[in-house]
């Protein structure tokens, strides 16, 4: 019997980094499947080179290709994000250059190619030897300096003039964990005197009455009570969004876009009693909040549809409060998933800002007269955001926009926005609107 092959790890991660780079497809859905076929101890290693690699890409590709003489073939993508693997050690790892080195040559091995061990060694020794002209000349290629697709720079620079560099910095940086505490079990300081008990170390979180703040991150199982529904993973940006809505109890709530379920969780702990009516389109991604809604012993009425199609779904009873927390571009968590820079095409966003429209012109008509749509959206365009809106406002001469108090982010010309980073937090837009 063949004894298994070693530096699996690296070999993995350059599988995965391949197919987001080359197949276009999610880093989270490619990596949680590669993730499962390695051993425990290896499985770190390969998520660290996944999302560096892929947050760093636009930097790594253009190293890459100062140190190969010619463009790796097509069929030969494994390579070609092996050597991005292996760049990336040396450069943002504290892996031994020797270790790095040696054990990302042989995985080449483990990927079926050993006749790119010599290419790969004589690149990445070449790295080493130039590695400080090499940094100087890519900083001249605007992509290459800030790692991001040049078209997103442009976005950026057209709607924030001033604040641009500091979002792709924000954007490139690693993401804290952050959880909401669920304040039917205990208060945030209960929970954190457990977590103080499992030394794990954490501080509340500024801005967020449930939010908590991890120093470093851990696996979910190592936090206290999360099987049973003491505490979620969830962003503070996003914690924000229940609080958006003016909830009070008996109410009839749809979260209409509405998987993984992190906001109709919160939603719920506030109020267990509101009937809250959670739709997704994607029958699997439902699963995803019936497993969140279990876990935290909540009820929710669950439906697969799409929102935007409401014959197909609606029993004509009209809603307390609503909300659309959209499709969107993501430009506001590409640090949370640094695939967005790869993935997303600038035809994107029109598209996604025309479903954005369509779900707000046809969940309108389905608010009570003294009801609360809350409009959401993680991104930092303002196509999908303030603009959006204000062409909303501007077709439905009946519909206002709410003051929100306190603010959850800073206030614009419709809405507010949070930029990427902004208290540490993630980008996010926040709008409430109601019937005049």
């Amino acid at each position: 019997m063949a004894k298994p092959q070693k530096h699996t790890a690296r070999a993995s991660a350059a599988r995965v980094i391949a197919e987001v780079i080359h197949k276009k497809h999610s880093l989270n859905g490619v990596l949680t499947a590669a993730l499962a076929s390695l051993p425990d101890n290896e499985r770190s290693l390969c998520q660290q080179l996944c999302y560096g690699v892929i947050r760093w890409q636009p930097q790594l590709a253009a190293i890459s290709q100062s140190l190969l003489t010619k463009p790796l073939r097509a069929k030969d993508g494994d390579i070609a994000a092996l050597l991005l693997c292996g760049i990336y050690q040396l450069r943002d790892m504290r892996v031994p250059s020797h270790a790095a080195i040696s054990e990302t040559v042989n995985a080449c091995k483990t990927l079926g190619k050993p006749w790119a061990t010599g290419l790969l060694n004589a690149s990445l020794r070449n790295y080493q030897r130039q590695q400080e002209d090499i940094e100087a000349k890519i900083q001249q290629q605007e992509s290459a300096k800030f790692a991001h697709p040049d078209w997103l720079i442009e976005r950026f620079k057209q709607d924030w003039p001033t604040q641009w560099p500091a979002i792709l910095e924000a954007n490139n940086l690693q993401p804290p964990m952050m959880l909401r505490v669920n304040t039917q079990h205990g208060s945030r300081e209960d929970y954190l005197a457990r977590l103080a008990e499992a030394d794990i170390d954490a501080s509340a979180l500024d801005d967020c009455i449930d939010g908590i703040l991890l120093v470093s991150s851990c696996d979910v199982f190592q936090l206290p009570g999360f099987a049973e529904g003491q505490a979620s993973v969830q962003d503070g940006a996003a914690q924000l969004v229940a609080k958006t809505l003016n909830l009070k109890p008996n109410l009839r709530v749809l979260d209409a876009c509405a998987a993984p379920g992190g906001k109709t969780c919160h939603i719920l702990e506030q109020f267990p009693d509101n009937h809250m009516v959670a739709l997704d389109i994607d029958p699997r991604r439902l699963l995803q909040i019936k497993q969140n809604t279990d876990r935290l012993n909540l009820n929710a009425e669950l439906i697969a549809a799409d929102a935007a199609d409401v014959e197909n779904w609606w029993d004509g009873q009209l809603f307390d409060r609503i909300l659309i927390d959209a499709p969107c571009s993501g430009t506001g968590v590409i640090r949370r998933h640094p695939d967005i820079k790869l993935l997303r095409r600038p035809d994107d966003i029109a598209s996604l800002a025309e479903q954005q429209q369509q779900l707000l012109n046809k969940l309108w008509p389905l608010l009570k007269p003294d009801g609360v749509l809350v409009y959401t959206t993680c991104s930092a365009l303002k196509q999908e955001n303030e603009d959006q809106v204000a062409a909303f406002l501007k077709d439905h001469p009946e519909a206002q926009e709410n003051i929100i108090s306190p603010a959850p982010a800073e206030r614009r010309s419709v809405g507010y926005q949070r930029l990427p980073g902004d208290n540490i937090l993630d980008g996010f837009y926040y709008a409430s609107l109601s019937h005049r």
